[in-house]
């Protein structure tokens, strides 16, 4: 089989996403982490400190300035966690609710319109090779969502 780069093409379009992002969001006081974070937050709230930063793949000194940002604009909150009293979950303010819809809403056009430009066929390459960087590294990240 002809060598095929993965990585680097992947790093490409996730810097191309995000300076989409970034363009959508110039009038905003969101940065694309920020909106991603609201986006993740939307489905997942309550989550403890911890899981965000594994999840984000930052350190937790950024997370808290992140969270911190967010706080102050109104957007999240942070309570005891009632399931480690040593540690936070962070939630969305009815505020930051609404924002985080408004980001998924940009989310789910652009993935409506990247589908509009590939095959079935393409979309199961695209899974078979997600797939296989998956079973290579051995990472979970997140389990995956109960349907």
């Amino acid at each position: 089989m002809k060598k095929h780069n993965f990585l680097s093409p992947m790093h490409k379009a996730t810097r191309q996403l995000g300076l989409h992002f970034e363009r959508r969001a110039a009038d905003s006081d969101l940065s694309p982490q920020e909106g991603h974070l609201l986006t993740y937050l939307r489905a997942y709230a309550p989550a403890p400190i911890g899981d965000l930063v594994r999840i984000f793949g930052m350190k937790g000194s950024t997370m808290t300035s992140m969270l911190d940002r967010l706080a102050g604009l109104g957007l999240t909150e942070r309570a005891l966690n009632p399931g480690d009293r040593r540690s936070f979950v962070v939630s969305l303010t009815a505020h930051g609710k609404s924002v985080a819809d408004e980001v998924q809403k940009f989310v789910e056009q652009t993935e409506r319109d990247i589908s509009k430009r590939v095959s079935k066929r393409d979309i199961e390459g695209f899974d078979a090779v997600m797939q296989a960087i998956a079973e290579v590294t051995g990472v979970v990240v997140r389990p995956e969502r109960k349907k």
